[in-house]
């Protein structure tokens, strides 16, 4: 009969595991009456758990530190593109999210906005979601024209820009008024 190492016979090395300590079980654990929990204090109680964060009641970093500025959280990121970048495009095309996108002018998603940097001498059918006036300017100068398209997702204002100056436009419909409550009949004596 072999004496060799078997799979059922392994064990850890002397010294190496040791049984977990119960804490809270009284003197017979060997953590004596305050369960190796040291005397009173926050983490000497139940549910005594202190935050990565906290700095020992010393004014935390978040509050040492200053605030400066604003982040406007209804800010829009427009994709820019300078009327320049427009003169190679031969006379009479029409500019939009899909050329843009196929001459690498536009690589992400979002509105367009075109921007006055640059000189354009054709004519071209801009059609993007913001222009500034210079950029304005300088198309209708060249004999183009630029179209405002409704960002993707919101309502536009476009029925009211193109109505007619003298046209009436709808009344709004009346809040219904309240009824007033009777007086109390005053006590007289």
């Amino acid at each position: 009969m072999s004496t060799g190492v078997r799979i059922g016979s392994l064990r850890p090395a002397a010294g190496a595991t040791h049984a977990k300590k119960r804490r809270g079980k009284g003197a017979a654990t060997g953590l004596g009456g305050t369960a190796g929990k040291g005397h009173k204090g926050k983490k000497a109680r139940a549910g005594g758990k202190i935050p990565a964060w906290f700095e020992g009641g010393q004014m935390p970093v978040q509050r040492r530190l200053p605030k400066r500025g604003f982040k406007n959280p209804m800010r829009v990121e427009h994709e820019v593109v300078n009327v320049g970048r427009l003169a190679a495009a031969p006379a009479g095309t029409t500019v939009d999210r899909a050329w843009l996108e196929s001459k690498g002018l536009v690589r992400r998603p979002g509105p367009i906005k075109l921007l006055g940097n640059g000189e354009l001498k054709v004519a071209l059918a801009v059609r993007v979601e913001a222009a500034s006036g210079k950029a304005r300017q300088i198309i209708e100068g060249a004999g183009g024209s630029v179209e405002l398209v409704p960002r993707r997702g919101r309502a536009t204002a476009t029925a009211t820009a193109t109505e007619a100056p003298g046209s009436a436009k709808p009344s709004k419909p009346s809040k219904p008024s309240k009824p007033s409550s009777p007086k109390p009949p005053s006590a007289e004596a």
